[in-house]
């Protein structure tokens, strides 16, 4: 049975001024019992931005935790959180654009930090052109205006930037703009990864919110402390055909983040591999 009652009307930062709040507090105040606090008075842009005007300096996980931090000391509250996105192709194929979202969970009263992981397909596309015909075929493929759009003259490294375009008038309008600024009578057109601006980050985030549920109501059978998980897959589950070990993993080892308790659990999903993951049978 999940122990939740660690957060139980406990006030939790949230930093963000990209309407995130909209999906992370309903996923997880009516389970943790929590008040999630959404924090402003600062702009996130500075720490970077999808449109690279401003850099994002660190790693992925780095941003997310330099939010959560700040939103610490704007709130004065103990726990606080944050999330961040990157884009990239897909990680099977290379072939379709990808999003990975981080929801990391600090609390420095009991020393832990819990990260929740989402990814799938994102819309992520650009194009540059001057025509206004692909430019309508682009916005409908990219789903606009519910995934609003961002437009540039001459290509995708020029500072003016035209965001928040989420109506036909207002993107024909920009476009033409763009058209008279731009030298090479070329515009760069992307979909706008800004959380409020695009529904499918959005879901991914509210995905994030959920595996990090998971993660803080799992807890250390020695300590109770919250945020006991999976930190290792050891390697060698039998192969179905021969019954030598392969690449699929066997064990599952858990770990606690405050006491030294650890559990090497095994597989329960399967007791045997695909023969395609083993060596000997697909060298």
């Amino acid at each position: 049975m999940p122990q939740i009652s660690a957060y139980q009307g406990r006030k939790v930062a949230l930093l963000t001024q990209h309407g995130k709040e909209q999906v992370i507090a309903p996923a997880l105040e009516p389970h943790l019992g929590c008040v999630v606090e959404h924090v402003t008075g600062f702009d996130t842009d500075q720490l970077g931005t999808f449109t690279r005007d401003v850099s994002r300096p660190g790693t992925q996980l780095e941003a997310a935790r330099r939010k959560a931090r700040k939103g610490i000391v704007l709130s004065g509250l103990s726990v606080g959180m944050a999330s961040e996105g990157s884009f990239g192709p897909d990680p099977f194929s290379g072939m379709f654009p990808w999003n990975v979202e981080l929801l990391i969970w600090i609390d420095d009263q009991m020393g832990l930090e819990v990260v929740g992981i989402a990814q799938g397909t994102a819309r992520s596309g650009h194009l540059q052109t001057s025509d206004w015909g692909a430019i309508e075929t682009f916005a409908v493929s990219e789903g606009f205006p519910q995934h609003q759009l961002v437009l540039r003259p001459n290509g995708q490294d020029d500072l003016r930037i035209y965001k928040g375009v989420a109506d036909w008038a207002r993107l024909k309008s920009c476009f033409l703009d763009c058209i008279a600024e731009s030298s090479n009578r070329q515009v760069f057109v992307e979909t706008d990864l800004r959380a409020f601006a695009n529904p499918s980050r959005m879901q991914n985030i509210e995905q994030a919110a959920r595996d990090l549920l998971q993660r803080l109501q799992s807890c250390c059978p020695a300590c109770k402390t919250p945020g006991y998980w999976v930190t290792e897959r050891q390697t060698g589950l039998p192969c179905a055909a021969c019954g030598l070990p392969t690449s699929s993993y066997r064990n599952a080892v858990w770990t606690c983040l405050r006491c030294p308790h650890r559990s090497v659990q095994p597989r329960t999903d399967c007791d045997a591999a695909d023969p395609k993951h083993c060596a000997s049978c697909n060298p």
